[in-house]
């Protein structure tokens, strides 16, 4: 569906075509003329599929239909958007720059770890849109900066994830401050009975639009594994990023600790790689992203911190070095690439101890991984192995292209971090 059929403002789908996009994804059709109509929303998709979007644009719709012509200090914060983490609310707070770029809408986002000064300043001068986590609008609140009695929209992005934090009485407490008569919009990747409570609880009737994570991963995403013993994962890692066509890579592992190893070794190994984690400041992981967007590194090894909300583009190849306990996350994490319509390839490492897990994230995605073969020897013998009669390694992936909303720069061979070989078949 084209975005002009959706029934937005010129000033949003003029913005729409200054970033190259034209076609909505599932979630963003599905999504947006209810929203447009006033309804109260519980979506549910992957990473990766256009959500922000999916909310920001009829949002930015509705409150440049209703302006209110003033300017300053007189504008009242009419759209609330909580987010989990500093990352995806400055994510998101960016998008709806980008898409209200041709209204007289504000925004601001305000997070935890940094000097609040700049927020408060922010808030001051005006914001028609805020943007936040939870934690620091709490306590913004409680200073006696934030009044949300104005608020017509409230927001909830990646709910589950917010529960999973630790975030929910403060949920209760910032959503008490709302007022009762408004529109609600919760999106979530997944939708366990916790975050259905809430939705029963703060939503009114919502139109539920979900678009399923098993279809978003299969079509656009080559999975395969390796088996491997754990102490030799990092001597094939490096091996591997030597050998394979790459231009961006993203290395998850399951602790802090292991993510600051490896990236260490990567490093002594000739390859650009930097460490990504909650121990990390604040300033320092916006540097990160910011250097890992120009591929400097095009390496990034983290935690599952950013395994969800963060949107880079042109990641040609995730990394799961340590599988993950649970098939969700293996989805939002293989979901870094391949993301709207691009391809990728995600490779896994898998240890003995880590084999009923890649049997739960088979079930769950409905994909049987083909099994890689490399030179260190496998831990199983490939009758041993997931439906592995036969030893596979998919072909390099096709440059990865976009046509549909909130990703889309075309994947560059030429960028910087593609010093090593073209991949070699087995």
């Amino acid at each position: 569906m084209k975005f002009e059929e959706l029934g937005l403002a010129e000033p949003i789908l003029r913005a729409v075509r200054v970033q190259n996009y034209h076609t909505a994804t599932p979630i963003q059709a599905a999504a947006i003329p209810s929203i447009l109509e006033g309804r109260d929303v519980l979506g549910c998709a992957q990473t990766g599929t256009g959500k922000t979007a999916a909310f920001a644009l009829p949002t930015l719709h509705r409150l440049a239909r209703n302006e209110c012509h003033v300017n300053g200090r007189g504008r009242k914060i009419r759209t609330l958007v909580l987010a989990p983490t500093r990352e995806l609310a400055l994510q998101i707070c960016q998008s709806f720059q980008a898409y209200g770029h041709f209204t007289a809408v504000r925004q601001a986002a305000i997070y935890g770890g940094v000097g609040q000064s700049p927020q408060v300043r922010a808030l001051n001068q005006g914001v028609d849109a805020l943007i936040a986590t939870p934690g620091r609008l709490l306590d913004l609140m409680q200073q006696g900066h934030v009044d949300l009695s104005h608020v017509e929209s409230l927001i909830l992005d990646e709910a589950d994830r917010m529960l999973d934090m630790g975030f929910i009485h403060d949920l209760r407490k910032i959503v008490a401050k709302v007022p009762p008569r408004r529109q609600t919009l919760l999106f979530s990747a997944t939708l366990p009975p916790a975050v259905r409570t809430l939705a029963e609880r703060w939503l009114s009737e919502p139109v539920d639009v979900r678009v399923a994570s098993t279809e978003v991963v299969a079509d656009k995403i080559q999975q395969s594994v390796f088996f491997v013993d754990q102490n030799q994962k990092l001597q094939l890692l490096t091996h591997w990023l030597h050998k394979v066509f790459w231009t961006r890579a993203l290395v998850f592992t399951r602790t802090k600790h292991g993510a600051d190893k490896i990236a260490k070794a990567l490093v002594k190994a000739g390859i650009q790689a930097n460490a990504f984690h909650s121990n990390k400041s604040q300033s320092s992981r916006q540097h990160m992203l910011l250097r890992f967007k120009n591929s400097q590194p095009s390496v990034l090894v983290a935690t599952d911190i950013a395994a969800r909300g963060l949107d880079i583009d042109e990641v040609s190849h995730v990394v799961n070095f340590d599988l993950p306990v649970d098939a969700d996350s293996y989805i939002h994490r293989i979901g870094r690439t391949g993301r709207a319509g691009a391809t990728g390839v995600a490779v896994s490492f898998c240890s003995r101890g880590e084999y009923s897990s890649l049997q739960a994230i088979q079930r769950v995605t409905r994909q049987t991984l083909a099994v890689e073969k490399h030179e260190l020897g496998m831990t199983m013998k490939p009758g041993q192995g997931p439906h592995s009669a036969t030893t596979t390694k998919p072909d390099r992936p096709s440059a990865p292209t976009s046509s549909r909303l909130g990703h889309g720069k075309r994947f560059s061979a030429s960028r910087r971090g593609t010093r090593v070989r073209q991949k070699k078949s087995a």
